[in-house]
């Protein structure tokens, strides 16, 4: 499969069948993460793997409506980052996510990027702060996002290239 084969199967997954995510595959995904592109090679993220199943459960209270997908996800990733290393800590998060996000399809894994950032828990509080008091990081790191992954019960079409939106590609000018 080439890549652009694996970037047209790349699909947000919600549907999860609630195994366990297989070890070997969450060190590679851990793996695709760790040797993402950072400006500077900084890397001021840390990722936190979260596999037992009544943390997972708990972290589905992180977002209003958006991360009851980890109720039955096999494994998440959680990717912080520290703010004060990095002026652009979030892009470098985010490549992070990607990352991973398609590592986890190649695979045969499904996963759904779940935004943390300026977003709010099912309790009132930001996402952030919920995150942080279940899993015990520093103040000093923020939240980019999670990582549901698990196996695929139901997998999204994969997308068409006729079905892109070319007029949003500019030549040369806007």
């Amino acid at each position: 499969m080439d890549l652009l084969d694996i970037l047209k199967r790349r699909r947000s997954v919600r549907a999860y069948t609630g195994q366990e995510v297989d070890k070997k595959m969450l060190e590679t995904i851990l793996q695709a993460g760790m040797l993402s592109p950072s400006s500077r090679a900084i890397r001021p993220w840390e990722l936190i793997a979260v596999t037992q199943k009544e943390m997972l459960q708990e972290l589905a209270g992180c977002r209003v409506g958006a991360a009851r997908t980890l109720e039955t996800a096999g494994a998440a990733v959680v990717v912080i980052a520290d703010a004060q290393k990095s002026d652009v800590w979030v892009e470098d998060s985010a490549a992070v996510m990607t990352q991973m996000h398609l590592m986890a399809d190649h695979l045969g894994l499904g996963s759904c990027w779940i935004q943390g950032r300026l977003r709010q828990a099912s309790n009132g509080k930001t996402t952030e702060d919920y995150v942080q008091k279940l899993l015990d990081f520093p103040d000093n790191y923020r939240l980019e996002g999670i990582l549901a992954l698990g196996v695929i019960k139901t997998h999204p079409e994969p997308y068409r290239l006729s079905q892109l939106p070319t007029e949003k590609i500019h030549w040369e000018r806007f």
